[in-house]
């Protein structure tokens, strides 16, 4: 007999809970709920939340009440919901729902297996957090659903401003949106990618950057917008987004990440062009003054109005109705001052109106001085544009060559041996503005196909050497020991041997070098604005009569006086590289040069000196750009490394020069002319004089006397001649 199959025991049914309404009034919050900490947090925003809506999204989780005999009282109690249960209590005590008004609940079985105290452990456990791309994504449907951003931002207790980040967020490029989503890249990255609203550009910059080592937030935006101007910049600000885009322009949109930020300007060369034509207008408006010339540049380089003669011209008085205003304005500015003083923040409107007022007393100390015709003649103006974009026009400049000639015993000068009969006064000669945009012309573009490294040109070696001098001033100007050493070495020279002037790198009687040749990034370096901060400090306090002034010295204390000493023997620093000329009859001689580089070199150790500490870093403008592509590799090589070159030996010089500066940003790599030499010049023993004379202390010993070794081999940049 066949014995029977074994029968597979029946598989139990999982049975939920019912649901059900019941009055508000008959339900109280559970002993066993697990949230104690913070339980009122957030209840302003649920609370919000339900009556916006006029519904729970989420109905209670209820057990019933059991009296002594176990059996059901009428009466429930929520371990599960009590963050709802609070909100809903909160609208019963306002007024808005019915104490008895029935409540949506799952009623917990009788002979349920868990306990309340796990149903609260369990709601509260297994959650997961919604995705940040999924509120993206929502925030968007919404807003296309018809919500403003407003609306958004008060149904989520939040900001409008955030609702609109999360909208820029979700108009990412889908794919780097789901890479997002995998955990591919982080929040700060993604934010990067909405500085171009452009799928495809942001797509082919991820590629670029997702297998390398500078995936930055800031390097993506960079990448992202290097081809455009932002509307900080002061020439957007000179010309005026409006006038830029009635002329065509177009503006990327504002990367609501930062909170200065107001765009960019993507045509460029439109911008540059709107630029020299109101530069131009300028100056021709400026020209119909009847100056001899006018110097118009966006960037004025660095002691541009050194060794020339400003003229003394007088303001012309103000009219009455021209004080009555100054004085309302001043009036207005001290009533608004004293009403708000003890404000913490000024209201903006209030805010806005000070800085009225601000420019409005400025425009009265500021206004056109009037200069004698005689002298306008024979002088000229330099125009350019502010940090901030404010139009600048410095006026009545007298170059040395145009200074009038000396006469003797009261005689004029010969007019007939200029030309002129003496009859009738020729008219001055106006010269028409030069307008220079940018600087001055670009050099030359080395041969790309060319695989040797030729010496760097002279023009940027006598540039960099230019922010070699500046940092070395700044150190020098802000350590009074070195200072004072450097000056007592010079006397001691002076007074002991009467050593020549040529080539050294301190002239005790503070001759002030300038730079008629250099990048116009010089001014804008951190040396530079260092050192003119400090003299403008110094300058606030010096009296301005002689003898004042040296009872002023006199009074100052040591710390001051050094401090002060420090800052004048910076500005006879002198690090500059210039031609030698061999036959030494002008300029500087071969030795001279080499040794004003050695003393320089010895104020860089003395002091410390760090090029990239003291914030040089090697651009495009100042040296990739200016060198030949096996410079550029070789820089590369140098200061990231052999892989780094061999990334961007394809490229052209242009795409190479970027990227090398790219490459080259973190790296501390410096440029020849900006290290420090290898080896110090041996001294040789001082031989002259007679035996008894007083041997000077090692540190005090005359740098031209060094050994012949040391001349043999230059030690200092050689330029292209």
């Amino acid at each position: 007999m066949a014995r029977a199959a074994k029968k597979k025991p029946a598989v139990q049914m999982i049975v939920f809970s019912r649901a059900r309404d019941i009055p508000f009034d008959r339900i109280s919050l559970s002993d066993s709920n697990v949230r104690e900490t913070g339980v009122e947090a957030g209840l302003d925003e649920l609370t919000f939340d339900i009556e916006r809506r006029e519904d729970l999204v989420q109905g209670l989780n209820v057990r019933a009440i059991l009296d002594q005999d176990g059996n059901e009282t009428g009466d429930f109690e929520t371990p599960a919901g009590g963050r709802r249960y609070r909100s809903i209590a909160r609208l019963v005590k306002a007024g808005r729902f019915p104490e008895d008004g029935l409540i949506p609940c799952i009623v917990k079985k009788a002979d349920a297996k868990t306990s309340a105290l796990d149903d609260s452990l369990a709601e509260n456990v297994h959650r997961l957090a919604l995705h940040p791309v999924d509120q993206f994504r929502a925030f968007k449907r919404m807003v296309e659903g018809g919500m403003t951003t407003e609306e958004v931002a008060n149904a989520y207790f939040t900001t409008q401003r955030y609702v609109e980040q999360r909208l820029r967020l979700a108009s990412v490029s889908p794919k780097l949106l789901d890479i997002y989503a995998a955990n591919g890249m982080t929040l700060a990255v993604l934010e990067a990618f909405t500085a171009h609203p452009d799928h495809a550009r942001q797509e082919q910059v991820w590629d670029a950057v997702r297998q390398s080592h500078f995936r930055e937030p800031w390097r993506i935006r960079q990448t992202l917008t290097e081809t455009t101007v932002p509307a900080s910049d002061k020439r957007a600000q000179f010309v005026g987004l409006d006038a830029y885009v009635a002329a065509g322009g177009t503006v990327l949109p504002r990367y609501l990440f930062d909170e200065d930020d107001d765009g960019w300007l993507e045509d460029v060369s439109l911008l540059d062009r709107l630029v020299n034509d109101k530069l131009k207008a300028v100056a021709d408006e400026v020209a119909a003054e009847g100056w001899k010339w006018i110097t118009v540049s966006l960037e004025l380089p660095y002691g541009h109005d050194e060794g020339l003669r400003p003229l003394a011209g007088t303001f012309a008085e103000l009219t009455k109705k021209e004080r009555k205003q100054r004085e309302a304005l001043r009036q207005e500015q001290e009533h608004l001052e004293a009403e708000y003083a003890k404000a913490d923040e000024l209201p903006e409107e209030v805010d806005q109106r000070l800085g009225e007022i601000e420019k409005e007393l400025d425009a009265f100390e500021r206004r056109p001085a009037v200069y004698d015709p005689a002298e306008i003649a024979i002088a000229g103006v330099f125009i350019s544009v502010g940090s901030d974009g404010e139009l600048i026009v410095y006026r009545g400049y007298v170059r040395p060559e145009d200074e009038p000639a000396a006469t003797i015993d009261g005689d004029a000068p010969d007019a007939e041996a200029d030309g002129q009969d003496g009859d009738e006064p020729e008219a001055p000669h106006i010269q028409r503005a030069v307008i220079t945009i940018g600087g001055e012309p670009a050099e030359p573009q080395e041969d790309d196909e060319e695989d040797i490294i030729k010496p760097l040109p002279e023009r940027l070696v006598i540039e960099l050497t230019a922010h070699r001098t500046l940092a070395l001033r700044d150190v020098v100007g802000s350590n009074p020991h070195v200072a004072l050493t450097a000056l007592l070495h010079r006397l001691v020279r002076d007074t002991f041997r009467r050593t020549g002037t040529s080539g050294a790198s301190l002239q005790v009687s503070v001759n002030h070098v300038f730079f008629r040749e250099q990048g116009k990034d010089l001014g804008e370096s951190p040396y530079a604005k260092s050192i003119a901060q400090r003299h403008e400090d110094w300058k606030a306090d010096l009296p301005a009569d002689e003898d004042a002034l040296w009872d002023w010295l006199d009074a100052l204390d040591d710390a001051s006086r050094l401090a002060l000493l420090a800052h004048c023997v910076s500005y006879g620093v002198n690090a500059l590289y210039e031609r030698p000329n061999p036959l030494s009859a002008t300029g500087i001689s071969q030795s001279a040069l080499d040794r004003r580089m050695a003393e320089a070199d010895r104020l860089a150790r003395v002091t410390g000196l760090d090029m990239v500490e003291a914030g040089f870093r090697p651009t495009v403008e100042n040296y990739l750009g200016r060198v030949t592509k096996p410079r550029i590799l070789e820089a590369v090589r140098d200061g990231a490394g052999e892989r780094a070159a061999q990334l961007i030996d394809h490229l052209k010089k242009g795409d190479m020069a970027k990227e090398a500066e790219r490459l080259l940003a973190d790296t501390g790599w410096l440029p020849e002319p900006l290290r420090l030499l290898d080896a110090e010049p041996e001294h040789a023993a001082d031989t002259d004089g007679d035996a008894g004379d007083e041997v000077l202390p090692a540190f005090l010993t005359d740098d031209d006397e060094v050994s012949a070794d040391a001349h043999a081999e230059p030690i200092h940049t050689i330029a292209a001649e």
